[in-house]
């Protein structure tokens, strides 16, 4: 059996948001979480292999990507896509220019393109410059990322910093006048030694005209807005069946890390509605009293989770993150937490929660291998970038949708389970 695109996503909530383009656009998807040990068994167009690879040491994420590769490449896979964020962030050793040498390497192709473009949520690039919504990167509240923080929004700039390669441009004037121009400016770019070109793309329209271009490209790097164009060249169009999910049942619960604006205002919202909501201290998980604290959350919960959804979090403002970050590190205060809320997670889905809504990059990879989750099928859209997916099991399976911090309306944890009914 072999699928059409292999995909090597750098975060679990970035897996799910390049899934859901490609289901929206008629490909039919399978995510797995980390990179398999068997064969694929599903019949699928196209397979997300979701790595927790964007903050980890360079060399174990070019390790973890390249081993995807292999797999990816052992199913057939005729064209390797790898998915970063669409803020582009990254530490400034990597990991997005070391992984797409590593590919590049090991495929044998001396160009690809970069563009975290993905319009449908705010995130441009003009002349190379990365915007989120109306404003720079920089001035976007990325500048403030606990672990990723992002001060350069000239993306030529970020990636030939992370690269060996020459880094180049494909303008905005050129993407517009679709496939045989940007065509001609990737040979030019080629002919001047350009390994990796950033693409420009304002609009959905960007994104269409860029995908028959890039259609003989063995690899593939961007956010997840490149994916709409690509099904086409396949011959794909979009269809219902393609997102089509067992249907929902059991309890409801939210379960938040993410420190994203957009969070916090998500968080504000949910509580604003008059529904449950516990906020976890990080501080209070110092001192070995993690377990204690998630037995706390669990207690609290049982007897609510009957009338509604409940909301656990430890979404903060910057200040309050920087301050834990000062008593425990960077590292260790992520990860305390990550710990903290993936226990939450296990034990709320122990209670009958079978409809889980997870915020956060970090969070949702530390959930989603809490709950031993090793495949999702991709479901219906909630928002841009945020699809619900069902993670099959013995006991009818978890409906559960990983969300991007900086993704989804005021409204998010509100709306998405009236998706699922």
């Amino acid at each position: 059996m072999k699928i059409k695109l292999g995909c090597i996503a750098d975060d679990f909530t970035g897996a799910t948001d390049l899934a859901n383009n490609l289901v929206r656009s008629g490909m039919r998807v399978v995510q797995t979480i980390g990179v398999p040990t068997s064969p694929l068994a599903a019949d699928v167009d196209a397979v997300v292999v979701a790595l927790k690879s964007r903050t980890i040491p360079a060399a174990e994420a070019i390790a973890q990507s390249l081993e995807a590769l292999r797999w990816l490449q052992a199913q057939g896979a005729e064209q390797i896509y790898f998915k970063y964020c669409s803020t582009f962030d990254s530490t400034p050793e990597g990991n997005i220019g070391p992984v797409t040498e590593a590919l590049m390497d090991a495929l044998g192709c001396d160009f690809t393109i970069a563009t975290p473009a993905f319009p449908d949520n705010g995130r441009t690039v003009f002349k190379g410059y990365l915007f989120a919504g109306n404003v720079l990167l920089n001035e976007s509240g990325m500048q403030n990322h606990p672990l990723t923080p992002m001060t350069d929004p000239n993306l030529v700039r970020v990636m030939q910093a992370q690269t060996k390669r020459k880094v180049g441009l494909i303008d905005y004037k050129t993407v517009a006048l679709g496939e045989a121009a940007i065509r001609e400016r990737i040979a030019a770019l080629r002919a001047e030694g350009v390994g990796v070109a950033v693409v420009d793309a304002t609009s959905n329209d960007d994104l269409l005209l860029l995908g028959p271009a890039l259609k003989d490209m063995p690899l593939v790097t961007a956010g997840s807005g490149v994916a709409i164009g690509l099904p086409a060249n396949w011959g794909l169009k979009p269809s219902q069946q393609a997102s089509q999910l067992p249907a929902a049942r059991g309890l409801q619960a939210v379960v938040s890390g993410s420190c994203s604006l957009a969070t916090n205002a998500q968080v504000a919202h949910f509580k604003a509605s008059g529904r449950p909501a516990l906020a976890i201290n990080p501080a209070s998980l110092m001192h070995g009293q993690s377990d204690a604290v998630v037995q706390q959350v669990l207690a609290w919960a049982a007897p609510l989770l009957k009338d509604g959804p409940v909301l656990v979090y430890s979404t903060a403002e910057p200040d309050a993150v920087k301050a834990v970050q000062a008593q425990l590190g960077v590292a260790e205060a992520g990860a305390l937490v990550e710990h903290a809320l993936a226990a939450v997670a296990r034990g709320l889905v122990d209670l009958g929660v079978q409809q889980l809504v997870v915020a956060g990059g970090e969070t949702s990879g530390a959930c989603v291998q809490a709950l031993g989750i090793a495949q999702l099928q991709i479901g219906p859209q909630i928002d841009p970038g945020v699809p619900w997916c069902h993670a099959p099991s013995s006991s009818g399976g978890v409906h559960i949708t990983l969300k991007s911090g900086n993704f989804g309306t005021e409204d998010f944890f509100s709306k998405a389970f009236g998706v699922l009914r």
